[in-house]
């Protein structure tokens, strides 16, 4: 298992956890989403021989957010 922690900019509620959380978990691997709007951050535990890294911040992307540099 790896582990992999994001900065996300525009979670702003629990709705926007919701949304990020079920985008990460509908890819196959994906293990454990915690997302926190008041942190600013999503931390994934993932199968790093199905998913890679890049395919999860693409997916969070993909929901309407951005990765914070």
């Amino acid at each position: 298992m790896a582990e992999i922690s994001l900065k996300v900019d525009g979670m702003s509620c629990g709705g926007c956890e919701k949304s990020i959380t079920n985008a990460l978990t509908a890819h196959d691997g994906v293990s454990e989403v915690k997302a926190s709007h008041e942190a600013g951050t999503v931390d994934i535990s993932f199968d790093d021989g199905k998913i890679q890294a890049d395919a999860l911040k693409q997916a969070i992307e993909n929901a309407g957010f951005e990765l914070a540099g």
